[in-house]
């Protein structure tokens, strides 16, 4: 659900049903950055830095960021720095800091668990992120969007605040160089604090070859997967062989794209099905398959507690009502390689106009690959910067055409937008699955607001 929809509010709204809220883990330390140079209006922020374990941490990132009464309209967001292998102490604790208060708000006025969500291709941020969750005693990890196998024996050193190290993909780079990420807890905590609790890890696999693989490969256990269609939001996994387009362009699955069921059963594990599967009927067709239930974003990509704009929100329900919503599985637009589903609506990035006229920059840089230099370094790219500078990065022209700026357009999802020179707003990216056209069974009568509630009420009824 993209950076920042599934938020602490939404995760919460869903756990205090009974049912598993999970956050997004993408980008919060922008999140965290952003609310607070908004000014925090409502305390929350303070108050999960409130309860943080490293109270001259939180006083640093608050002090350092908090703006009272907000920014203006018109002026720009303070600048972070990108992620990189070499980050600073201030940049880990930011990454540390932002995972706890995001997880602590959601579990805060309740006892059910709460999960939160990571895509492997973003690697840099992973350690600390993932420790920060577990301070603030995250009950479920998931990731996918790569080959996470390396994350349950993390999560196991960290439950003793042990350090743990993770492999980063460099392009070039041969067994002999050194692209390890490390990570010890104890640079940053005092010593003593209790043991943590392990969370559970849940692997999002589109693929029967890829969980067989996990479960054999991976250094701690894998306690389940989510098996993602290609009809789920955000990023879809590439179809297998040779990538083949469709009349109007998008990319074309086969049954060889289709998870085997049958065989995923004979593995033990528990399975939840996401992509397609948001409604009573689904939801009793997943369970029949032997399924342990099911994952639903789009339906909570537009409800109330949502951190979707307000306005993008309206406008696109407004679709649904009329029978125009429309969604697009773009090939192209990620500067990850991976299909990436846009919600087509007026005044975003998913019209031509529109994000034609935006400058061509790369500032926040989530989705850069890391490559070895001609001198032996580390570097890094994205096929979303200006062509120019990406070749001059080795990059190839041909992977630059049709990207565009996703970490920009989800942050102006969720009104973090960036403004630049005091005029250019950041446009917005949607995305949501194939079942978006489906939501009118969740309006009301009149209106078109509806609760996380109304969701699980209707799914489960």
């Amino acid at each position: 659900m993209g950076v920042g929809v599934s938020n602490w509010r939404l995760a919460r709204a869903v756990s205090k049903t009974g049912q598993l809220g999970v956050v997004s883990g993408t980008a919060l330390d922008q999140v965290l950055a952003r609310r607070l140079q908004d000014g925090d209006p409502d305390g929350d922020i303070r108050r999960a830095l409130n309860a943080f374990p490293v109270p001259e941490m939180a006083d640093r990132i608050w002090n350092e960021l908090y703006i009272p009464d907000g920014k203006s309209a018109t002026a720009s967001y303070k600048q972070l720095p990108m992620p990189t292998r070499d980050a600073s102490r201030e940049t880990l604790e930011l990454y540390i800091v932002s995972n706890f208060v995001e997880v602590w708000l959601a579990r805060e006025g309740h006892s059910n668990p709460v999960g939160i969500n990571y895509l492997e291709k973003l690697q840099i941020p992973h350690l600390a992120s993932i420790y920060g969750a577990m301070l603030a005693g995250v009950g479920y990890v998931l990731m996918g969007a790569g080959i996470p196998s390396r994350i349950p024996g993390v999560l196991d050193h960290f439950v003793n605040h042990e350090p743990a190290d993770y492999p980063l993909q460099v392009s070039g780079a041969t067994e002999a160089d050194d692209t390890l990420l490390t990570f010890d807890p104890l640079d940053f905590v005092p010593a003593g604090l209790p043991p943590l609790k392990r969370p559970r890890f849940l692997a999002i696999i589109a693929s029967n070859v890829l969980a067989v693989s996990l479960l054999r490969r991976s250094n701690g256990k894998v306690d389940g997967f989510v098996v993602e269609g290609a009809v789920a939001g955000g990023h879809n996994a590439p179809p297998r062989g040779q990538l083949q387009l469709s009349e109007v362009g998008e990319p074309i699955y086969t049954e060889r794209d289709v998870v085997d069921l049958a065989k995923l059963r004979t593995l033990g594990v528990p399975f939840w099905l996401a992509g397609g599967y948001g409604s009573p009927g689904k939801l009793q067709e997943a369970l029949n398959e032997g399924a342990a239930g099911i994952q639903v974003g789009t339906a909570f990509a537009f409800c109330e507690e949502s951190g979707l704009r307000p306005d993008f929100r309206q406008q696109v329900l407004g679709q649904v009502r009329s029978g125009d919503a429309r969604i697009f599985t773009d090939p192209f637009a990620s500067p990850t390689g991976f299909p990436f589903k846009v919600a087509i609506l007026p005044g975003t990035a998913s019209e031509s106009s529109v994000y034609s006229s935006r400058p061509r920059v790369c500032d926040l840089g989530y989705l850069r690959e890391a490559y070895k230099t001609e001198s032996g370094k580390i570097g890094y790219r994205c096929p979303g910067e200006p062509v120019s500078v990406y070749e001059a990065k080795g990059g190839k022209t041909e992977n630059a055409w049709g990207r565009k700026c996703l970490c920009n357009g989800l942050m102006a999802n969720i009104g973090l937008q960036q403004v630049r020179a005091g005029k250019h707003v950041e446009p917005g990216l949607l995305t949501a699955g194939d079942d978006l056209v489906a939501l009118e069974t969740f309006l009301p009568m009149h209106g078109v607001d509806y609760t996380a509630a109304d969701v699980i009420h209707r799914l489960t009824r």
